[in-house]
């Protein structure tokens, strides 16, 4: 087959293959794409085009394949469109996030520094090593009153003067 047969025989028919192809595929570019692909196929296997009687019913039956191939091939990717559904977040913080973070920790270690001893034992052992109230009670050797009031005025003054630090400018 040359060029001018290719032409003249099958080129006619791209119409009834996008037609063909869209009905199975429901989407015009994966139908267009299919038809190419046809083209490409029949144009590649022209030496044994010479068996071939009917050649509109060849590229059909090729169009068809291809198509059921390609619903094939979509069904396994099922991509989808990342705003529906996914939750797309980043997994490391960027320069300017670290920083701020660990500039605050460190506010926050230089607060907790800075207060009475018992407090500072008591709010270390709370909330950095994660002991249990009993256990602060027992290694301190404090009653659960005194933890508990230390705590909370350890935690205030923290609070407090993390406040004044944020709303500076305000």
């Amino acid at each position: 087959m040359n060029i001018e047969a290719f032409q003249n025989r099958v080129l006619p028919a791209k119409n009834k293959l996008f037609r063909f192809a869209l009905r199975f595929l429901g989407n015009e570019e994966e139908a267009k794409d299919v038809v190419q692909e046809v083209f490409i196929r029949v144009w590649n296997g022209r030496e044994q085009m010479n068996e071939v009687q009917n050649w509109e019913a060849w590229c059909m039956r090729i169009t068809k394949n291809l198509s059921l191939d390609r619903i094939r091939t979509l069904a396994r990717k099922q991509t989808h469109p990342l705003e529906t559904g996914y939750d797309v977040r980043q997994e490391t913080l960027s320069p300017h996030e670290s920083t701020e973070i660990q500039e605050s920790m460190n506010r926050v270690n230089q607060f907790i520094a800075a207060l009475p001893e018992k407090q500072r034992q008591v709010i270390h052992l709370r909330d950095v090593e994660g002991y249990s109230y009993n256990e602060i009670c027992e290694i301190l050797e404090l009653d659960m009153n005194q933890v508990k009031v230390n705590l909370f005025r350890a935690r205030n003054a923290v609070r407090e003067k993390l406040m004044k630090i944020n709303a500076y400018g305000l």
